[in-house]
């Protein structure tokens, strides 16, 4: 069999599955597996593929085929330019997310401290101090194996200017900052099971379950962030595409200035951010 031949089976494995993006998928998985480049893949699309290849190729397929999110087997997705390890104990980063780290570098002064609630992956927080400047800060979990992923992270992409800590929300929090993000849990819990195979059976429960009506940690955010935040600290948050009104109201009404819900690139409510 030759590359042109597994790829194409592959394909057509993933259609059959109905798998989103399945051409896209079964590519990024022979290049996985063999360490192919498109470039590499056009000049030796007709050659046979090596057995041991084609036995790695096809067990990642029927993975795939299974509705396993494609990140959880490469074990990698890329965020804003830099790459982070993930695998089934974090929500994967998306593109989503992106606008809060995009709208924080805009606000965030140089040389600040920054808290991450719910930071998973890590990827808010180093990819803010990755891209700003002088920027540091601390990332909270209550989930020990998402701060494992975390910790991997940001070993490898900051070192020591980022600590990771376990705590249900403010419970390991000490001190002020300059900048408050999450990205919390804000998918009603009855309409999780509406969500793709991948989502609602691969991505971890508690990085989804916004309770009831998804407004939960929006409450509890708000309700305390003040507490934490310097004199024109600001609080950003990432929310669900019909949740603006309801949490820019909870930022007033806490008592945040200019209080502003942001569009992402598709052209959804993304985002709230708000300052004392």
């Amino acid at each position: 069999m030759t590359f042109c031949q597994a790829l194409n089976k592959g394909i057509f494995l993933l259609e059959s599955e109905n798998i989103d993006d399945a051409k896209l998928d079964a590519w990024y998985l022979l290049s996985y597996v063999s360490g192919m480049s498109k470039s590499d893949y056009f000049l030796k699309q007709n050659e046979t593929i090596d057995e041991n290849i084609l036995y790695k190729y096809q067990d990642v397929l029927y993975r795939r085929a299974k509705h396993e999110p494609l990140q959880h087997i490469t074990g990698e997705q890329d965020f804003m330019g830099i790459t982070f390890w993930v695998n089934e104990n974090v929500l994967i980063p998306r593109q989503d997310t992106e606008t809060l780290v995009e709208e924080a570098l805009k606000v965030i002064p140089t040389g600040s401290h920054i808290l991450d609630l719910c930071t998973g992956s890590g990827c808010v927080i180093i990819s803010l101090v990755v891209l700003g400047q002088g920027l540091s800060g601390i990332g909270v979990d209550i989930s020990e194996e998402a701060l494992a992923v975390a910790r991997e992270n940001g070993a490898r992409l900051v070192g020591r200017k980022v600590d990771f800590v376990k705590g249900d929300l403010w419970q390991a929090v000490n001190g002020k900052f300059n900048a408050i993000v999450s990205n919390p849990p804000y998918i009603p819990t009855k309409v999780i099971e509406e969500l793709e195979p991948e989502v609602k059976d691969h991505e971890p429960m508690l990085a989804l379950d916004g309770t009831e009506d998804g407004l939960f940690f929006y409450r509890e955010i708000t309700a305390h962030a003040k507490k934490y935040l310097n004199d024109g600290g600001w609080l950003l948050v990432e929310i669900g595409y019909d949740q603006g009104p309801d949490v820019a109201k909870l930022f007033t009404d806490a008592g945040f200035k200019d209080v502003e819900v942001i569009k992402d690139l598709p052209g959804n409510d993304r985002v709230v951010k708000g300052h004392l």
